[in-house]
């Protein structure tokens, strides 16, 4: 039985991205596999008053049972009102790959869905884009298309190249589908190893010049960027610290990120960044009390240090305050 986003408590990203884009800030869009995760973001962002977009995957959905997250994100929702926050909270579908998916997200609530066409050819990512859009406008949910391949493993997406956005396609691919917002390839990635760099090397700029170059062609157009995490050393090293095996990783620098929000790019997708802190907060706990088998016992700490790096980059964003 379908559900309108509107029963849940949830709005679209049309009325958060205008705000974004006249504050020069973007919206944190975090993904979420489980209770913990959901928890944290809903904390993090009550606290520091930031509008959110909750994530979910195609293999999120999967693993955690699609049903279940249905029911899970109102009592979020509900869970930030009883806080005495009045937060506007989205929900994602993340690197959706077919129509059936994203149909079947608009009819369990979600409201907004990305439909990902960008490894299809160019006409097929067009065909495909505006079928969503269609079925999405009509019940009132905002879609996101790509343009670009970004390089990396996350999930069921991967890519060994980047391939960048080709900016004299954007106009037509916007007018022919009717998206909502933009992701684009500027040099981001997914996963714990976004750039090839030996230890001690600078990671390359993103490619400003494609991002100014797609704002000239489409101005005041919302423009996402995907694979967004820095990759935080100090979560890597704990991980490396306590038995793990993550060597020469490497994020997106800060810096680079405060400068994207400067511009078009309204909503920011971190999930790398979530996954790291987890494993390291876990990792630590059990190696430090190797009697311990309550879950409660290692998870409750990994939330907490969660919170706190959502609040982080909710104030990397800009997005703290903004609610």
């Amino acid at each position: 039985m379908a559900v309108s986003f509107k029963e849940l408590g949830l709005v679209n990203t049309r009325g958060m991205f205008e705000k974004a884009m006249k504050g020069s800030y973007a919206v944190p869009a975090y993904n979420f596999n489980n209770m913990e995760q959901l928890q944290a973001i809903i904390n993090a962002c009550v606290e520091c008053n930031s509008p959110v977009i909750l994530q979910i995957s195609k293999g999120a959905r999967q693993y955690a049972n699609q049903t279940l997250l249905r029911y899970m994100v109102p009592g979020a929702v509900e869970m930030a009102r009883e806080a005495g926050s009045n937060i506007p909270i989205a929900l994602n579908l993340d690197h959706g790959d077919s129509y059936e998916l994203a149909k079947s997200c608009v009819d369990f609530g979600f409201s907004n869905v990305m439909i990902d066409g960008s490894s299809l050819p160019y006409e097929e990512n067009v065909t495909l884009t505006k079928k969503v859009v269609d079925y999405a406008h009509a019940h009132d949910v905002t879609v996101e298309g790509e343009l670009g391949v970004l390089a990396g493993i996350e999930e069921h997406v991967s890519s060994e190249v980047t391939h960048y956005t080709r900016p004299e396609e954007v106009e037509d691919f916007v007018t022919k589908t009717g998206v909502d917002s933009l992701a684009i390839s500027i040099g981001t990635s997914h996963g714990a190893y976004k750039f090839k760099v030996k230890p001690g090397e600078a990671v390359p700029p993103l490619r400003f010049d494609i991002l100014e170059e797609v704002e000239r062609r489409l101005p005041g157009f919302p423009i996402v960027l995907h694979g967004a995490s820095s990759v935080l050393p100090k979560y890597v090293d704990i991980i490396n610290q306590y038995g793990g095996q993550l060597e020469n990783t490497a994020g997106v620098p800060e810096e680079q990120i405060k400068k994207a929000v400067k511009s078009a790019v309204c909503k920011v997708n971190i999930d790398s960044d979530g996954r790291l802190v987890m494993t390291a907060m876990i990792r630590k706990y059990m190696s430090e009390h190797p009697k311990e088998f309550d879950p409660r016992k290692y998870l409750g700490p990994a939330r907490d240090e969660l919170t706190k790096m959502y609040i982080a980059k909710c104030e990397l964003l800009g997005s703290d305050g903004k609610a």
